[in-house]
């Protein structure tokens, strides 16, 4: 199982990113798709949980505005665009899958919020 996260970078208050986490390893369909993130100082939190086939997708309450998770199984990879970032949003994001008892992490891909 390999997860590969992309995307991050240094934005502007008010910018936007789309992050990206390729997969490799397992029958990517068949699972649901995890985004969390951390944040300097603070546990790792959910931000969006994606099934299957990617019509259901779960937010955590504070980012049902301005975050937008997606999938395109053709592909293996999940998406998440991040709208109106502010400096709270500057965090290492990762991609997770559970296969199995087994939690699978990417390495993250590291958002900074700045002027």
């Amino acid at each position: 199982v390999q997860l590969v996260e992309s995307g991050g970078g240094l934005v502007q208050p008010g910018g936007s990113l789309k992050l990206s986490c390729a997969a490799s390893g397992f029958t990517f369909s068949n699972y649901f798709m995890m985004w969390y993130r951390q944040a300097p100082g603070k546990e790792r939190e959910l931000v969006a949980q994606i099934s299957f086939s990617g019509r259901s997708i779960q937010y955590a309450d504070s980012m049902k505005d301005r975050f937008t998770a997606s999938r395109d199984n053709a592909k293996k990879t999940i998406y998440l665009q991040i709208e109106s970032l502010k400096p709270e949003d500057t965090a290492v994001y990762y991609c997770q899958v559970r296969i199995g008892q087994v939690d699978y992490w990417g390495q993250g891909t590291q958002v900074t919020v700045s002027s």
